[in-house]
């Protein structure tokens, strides 16, 4: 059985061909889109009243500040640990460590990580600037989180 294409479409200029949609006039005809994103889609000043905001900051915060602390005693345990295992084992003969060439790789090591740092500062420069502004236009919110934060650390 034989099928056939159809025949190739001509397109206009790419100007014709898309159509401009104002989410103001999207959200008056869709009232959904209204009670999922509220009034509009600006900062959280906007949609939340102040107490929202510093509940949901801080209840977030809390849940980070808590993880931070839990994952950072285990990784402290298992830095130290280790740490701990590695001097026993080399005190006891059974590890042999040249410390010429953990200090030789130690620099190499440093000096790689200066020459990423200096071509990587303009693309983190941007992102401080962008978290800079987010903070600034979610005041109430970004203070709770920080609050939240310092409470999950201290639990």
């Amino acid at each position: 059985m034989a099928t056939r294409n159809p025949p190739p479409q001509e397109y206009e200029s790419d100007d014709d061909s898309y159509e401009v949609l104002d989410l103001t006039e999207y959200a008056r005809r869709h009232q959904w889109w209204n009670r999922v994103f509220g009034h509009s889609s600006g900062p959280m000043v906007e949609k939340y009243s102040v107490a929202t905001q510093i509940v949901m900051g801080g209840v977030t915060g809390w849940c980070a500040g808590f993880l931070f602390q839990k994952v950072g005693k285990l990784a402290a345990t298992a830095v130290g640990g280790g740490f701990l295992l590695l001097q026993i084992a080399s005190h006891s003969g059974y590890v042999q460590i040249d410390w010429k060439r953990v200090e030789k790789d130690v620099n190499k090591a440093k000096r790689q990580i200066k020459k990423r740092a200096n071509k990587a500062a303009p693309e983190i420069n941007n992102l401080i600037e962008e978290a800079t502004e987010f903070i600034k236009q979610n005041i109430v919110i970004s203070s709770g989180f920080v609050g939240g934060f310092l409470l999950g650390l201290a639990s």
